[in-house]
């Protein structure tokens, strides 16, 4: 059953025009999918990371800098449509600070540094097929942005996703486009040597990649960690953090104890019996921001050497053919996270960075923060945060989980929040203007919409 499930796959991956190197990537998977692997990562295989250098602490000159900003490529995941929030177009889209956008803030990073180091430093954008069109468009008025030889972007891949009873491809002729998924940014590597931009970077005289999500601000191009790993002879490195309390989902990095590599292990790759200790910051220190670096030649070589298969570990999701609908077909969709990547490249570093590296926005929580007072652009169109730690922010779900709801609700614009120290908002509530946060506030709910007057204190 299996078998014919695999080769079913692959015909409509290659009906769907897929690659023949990405297909291989996604048989090589799904062999493992059936054999029950789970890739899950037993907290009694591996060991905590320890003490990790910081960028900080790393003596970098100005000539270093310059010298490796200048063969290194700037790649921003960009393949997601923010669903979540209910848009259905790039959520780099979204506007986050005035009018501008998350793509438009991030080509006036790349622009300033160019500009502040004469480098090339190309912006590439890896792409869905949903994100592509509209934010070409996006990056049209920036006539400047391009570098002789490079593309503006290339397209992640896509693949079938698995009926759950017999692991074939399921059908859903009510929305085709729903029984294609994306395999996952593991898919990085294999899209940039399918679409022929890893050698156009190697032809071009490019050496390093810096990789980071676009919705993640705070991964802004740096200089200083671009000639930290120039210097450090490293074939990738990842960029982590401490943790915190707020930290106990996500993946983070340990030590293999079989041959003492560094692994990524993600949330969805813990054995239920193991949460305790994943949760216990003190024991695992440093989680992943997804900001990472790796040598282009360094990938190139594992590419050929593994004939396009990396072997990254497998991750195995299962959800509904329509996400929208519960009672839609159960399916497995075939993930696979970027960040594990480490464990191929012997030689594989960790440094620590400042927490204002890792700004993600997933929810319209982060978007309200981010926003607002609570944060500022300085003149390298870097995202600062203006107070810490940063407010958290509650908002109610049933009227704000949306962005549209979202935006009728703050008609003239964010709360101020550099005072606050945390904003819990439960019920239909909207918020004239000037409304100021000090201190703990919580908004109750009364069972009716309500609406904060302009020039209202809260909290406190």
């Amino acid at each position: 059953m299996s078998a014919d499930g695999l080769a079913r796959a692959a015909s409509v991956m290659r009906d769907g025009d897929v690659p023949e190197a990405a297909i291989a990537v996604f048989q090589d998977f799904y062999r493992r999918l059936e054999s029950g692997d789970t890739g899950m990562l037993a907290e009694a295989d591996i060991e905590p990371l320890v003490e990790v250098p910081r960028v900080a602490d790393q003596d970098v000159s100005e000539q270093e800098m310059a010298a490796a900003l200048d063969v290194t490529a700037i790649i921003k995941l960009n393949g997601g449509l923010g669903t979540s929030m209910g848009m259905h177009q790039a959520k780099s889209l979204l506007p986050v600070r005035g009018d501008a956008s998350f793509l438009e803030i991030i080509v006036r990073q790349v622009l300033g540094l160019r500009a502040r180091f004469s480098a090339r430093l190309p912006l590439i954008l890896m792409n869905s097929f949903s994100t592509r069109e509209d934010t070409l468009a996006a990056l049209a008025p920036f006539g400047d942005l391009a570098v002789d030889g490079l593309p503006l972007d290339f397209l992640q891949n896509r693949e079938p996703k698995l009926r759950a009873d017999d692991l074939t491809p399921v059908s859903w002729p009510a929305d085709p486009s729903l029984q294609w998924c994306p395999p996952g940014h593991g898919d990085l590597y294999t899209a940039l040597q399918t679409s022929g931009v890893l050698q156009s970077l190697l032809d071009n005289g490019f050496r390093y990649a810096s990789v980071s999500n676009s919705d993640n601000l705070g991964a802004a191009p740096d200089a200083r960690m671009a000639g930290w790993f120039a210097g450090s002879g490293a074939p990738y490195a990842a960029e982590v953090c401490r943790r915190t309390a707020a930290d106990v989902k996500g993946g983070y990095l340990v030590v293999r104890k079989s041959d003492g590599a560094l692994v990524l292990r993600e949330t969805a790759q813990t054995p239920p019996e193991d949460a305790a200790a994943a949760a216990d910051i003190d024991r695992h220190r440093y989680f992943h921001t997804n900001n990472l670096w790796f040598d282009l030649r360094a990938l190139d070589a594992v590419l050929r050497e593994r004939h396009g298969v990396l072997g990254l570990p497998l991750i195995r999701n299962t959800k509904t053919v329509d996400p929208t609908d519960p009672a839609s077909t159960e399916v497995i969709q075939i993930e696979s996270a970027m960040g594990a990547a480490i464990e191929v490249f012997d030689g594989a570093r960790a440094i620590e960075v400042e927490r204002t590296r890792f700004l993600p926005v997933k929810t319209t929580n982060d978007l309200l923060l981010v926003r607002s007072d609570a944060y500022a652009l300085d003149d390298d169109h870097r995202l600062l945060p203006q107070v810490d730690p940063a407010p958290r922010i509650a908002l109610d779900d049933r009227f704000y989980k949306l962005i549209d709801d979202f935006d009728r609700r703050f008609p003239a614009g964010p709360p101020s929040l550099v005072s606050a120290t945390s904003l819990r908002v439960q019920g239909d509530w909207t918020f004239a203007g000037d409304v100021t946060v000090v201190g703990e506030a919580v908004l109750a709910d009364d069972g009716s919409p309500a609406t904060v007057p302009a020039g209202s204190v809260i909290g406190g």
